[in-house]
């Protein structure tokens, strides 16, 4: 990566911290006078340093704790051992910086009304709609009508998760049409995720609009959405990273490898178990091995561990690290065709899937040629005796969303999303699950709970309050 793009990101990741900080934290008012104090960022400046807070948050601890609970990675040691176990309290949350950052985008969206700019608005209003989206995902019911306003609501209401998910979807819409118009002003030197191409955050914004109508089940709508998401894994909306530790690094790589090495780990975890199985099965259209290579390395940490690739892999520190991506597009279209009873067209997105894998792409990096392969299947092949039916299902049907499901959940390493359909896949009809086991007890977690923070402010925390195995709306 360019110094003079690292040197962006400190400065802006700097503003950004500036800008969210507490309202309250500098009541004195000598230190309100300080001549020398930030009152005013411009808006390239605050476009990089929300797009920092964008990326961070989907790299966070936040998401570890996600592929934990997914059954993806394996907490062993410490704090995220705890995590492993489903111990945790509202102490181990926190809404900063999602809130603080979501609020910098809704302040881009009034700093762009105010000079006619609708592209950079247009990205704003996506931005927020990723944040907001992470939210009520993991949380449930969350602020988001009365969220950035602290003078008029400095305890803002929770909006049903239903209301929120409608909210997105409007959001999106606005973004899409200001995103359409003929002109705008040029931010390409402070887009680090797509050089101020507004054709490609059109794309991005259809492809989050699919994600968030496959989670409520509105398959006709995913699929109209998702014909307009991103067209090519050149076009993936990738953070991009670098070498230099506490400047670019992948927060994977500086999690994995640097700051907390043991941590956690993929030994007991489920996700390698059941690459392995589809590796050893009949299956000869498909050889996962590369797959599972770029993933997992063994020994890294200590003799005979099984450890994130951080050496040659999707965990090194110059690993871009995806937000939203042609194969998720694909795969929303796949499994929402597939639930409609259309399994020539789900197929046919799974297949522009396998073929993306086939040629070696993924996340911005290349899979080794050995023990990579990705045939083209055909209906047959999901037949009650067909070699891509490892379950034996009944029906075509069955067997072709497990094969979709499987490949979103092996994709979705590191991206909260695979939270999210381990959720989504007790509920939608057909049912099709994976049998992931439980790390501890009985019962499996369905969602974070309320920061502790928010819970003494704010006297519009749901009550009772729910607990980490209380399911959320739309799930339920």
């Amino acid at each position: 990566m360019k110094k003079s793009f690292s040197y962006k990101i400190t400065a802006s990741l700097l503003a950004l911290t500036l800008l969210s900080g507490c309202s309250k934290l500098f009541d004195e008012p000598n230190i309100q006078s300080n001549p020398n104090a930030v009152t005013d960022v411009d808006i390239p400046t605050l476009l990089s340093g929300t797009l920092v807070g964008v990326t961070m948050l989907h790299e966070d601890t936040d998401v570890r704790i996600s592929a934990i609970w997914a059954g993806q990675l394996n907490g062993l040691s410490r704090q995220h051992q705890g995590y492993a176990e489903y111990i945790v309290s509202a102490q181990n949350f926190s809404w900063s910086p999602l809130y603080p950052a979501a609020s910098q985008a809704r302040l881009i969206q009034t700093k762009a009304d105010a000079v006619s700019d609708k592209w950079t608005k247009g990205v704003g209003q996506v931005l927020e709609a990723l944040l907001i989206a992470k939210a009520t995902d993991l949380y449930g019911d969350v602020p988001y009508s009365q969220a950035f306003d602290d003078v008029k609501y400095p305890t803002p209401v929770f909006d049903k998760q239903v209301d929120v998910y409608a909210a997105l979807q409007t959001t999106l819409d606005n973004a899409i049409t200001n995103l359409s118009t003929a002109s705008g002003l040029a931010f390409a030197s402070q887009d680090f995720i797509y050089k101020g191409d507004v054709s490609k955050w059109k794309a991005a914004a259809y492809t989050l609009k699919a994600r968030l109508y496959l989670h409520v089940g509105n398959y006709a709508k995913a699929i109209e959405s998702g014909a307009l998401g991103i067209s090519s894994s050149a076009n993936d909306a990738l953070v991009p990273h670098g070498t230099s530790q506490g400047i670019d690094y992948n927060q994977n790589y500086d999690f994995f490898r640097v700051n907390r090495p043991g941590d956690t780990g993929f030994d007991g975890a489920y996700l390698p178990m059941l690459m392995n199985s589809r590796i050893k099965s009949a299956n000869t259209k498909t050889d996962e091995t590369a797959l599972y290579n770029h993933y997992f390395k063994v020994g890294v940490v200590s003799a005979g561990t099984l450890d994130p690739n951080v050496v040659d892999g999707a965990f090194t520190s110059n690993a871009p690290h995806p937000i939203l991506t042609y194969y998720e597009n694909q795969l929303i279209i796949a499994e929402a065709q597939a639930r409609l009873g259309v399994p020539d067209k789900a197929l046919a997105a799974l297949n522009l899937v396998r073929a993306g894998l086939a040629s070696g792409t993924i996340n911005g990096k290349t899979l080794s040629t050995t023990g990579r392969k990705y045939d083209p299947y055909v209906l047959t092949d999901f037949a009650p005796t067909g070699l891509a039916n490892p379950t034996k299902a009944a029906t075509t049907q069955l067997a072709l969303l497990y094969e979709i499901v499987v490949q979103r959940y092996i994709f979705f390493l590191m991206q909260y999303e695979a939270f999210n359909d381990v959720r989504r896949l007790e509920k939608a009809t057909p049912i099709v699950q994976l049998p992931i086991p439980l790390y501890s007890g009985a019962k499996k977690p369905e969602r974070f709970i309320y920061p502790q923070g928010e819970v003494n402010t704010n006297p519009n925390v749901p009550k009772p309050l729910p607990d980490q195995f209380t399911k959320v709306t739309i799930f339920q």
